[in-house]
């Protein structure tokens, strides 16, 4: 697993407990900054999905013109 993988999924976690945390103690705030920061960790999660799918696909190519 990539930094950046392993980065997004850290964020999507403490997200998620700060926004349960929020929900818990009724802190609107606590739970928002919580949303965001999941759907923050969401979307590098996906980045970094996209650029392993390109570097995939270019390792593969590299490895069939060297044949």
């Amino acid at each position: 697993m990539s930094e950046e993988k392993f980065d997004a999924k850290v964020d999507k976690v403490s997200g998620g407990v700060k926004e349960g945390l929020g929900k818990v103690t009724g802190d609107k705030r606590t739970e928002s900054e919580g949303k965001v920061e999941k759907a923050a960790g969401e979307i590098k999660e996906k980045i970094a999905d996209a650029k392993d799918t390109v570097k995939g696909a270019i390792d593969g190519l590299k490895s069939k013109n060297n044949k």
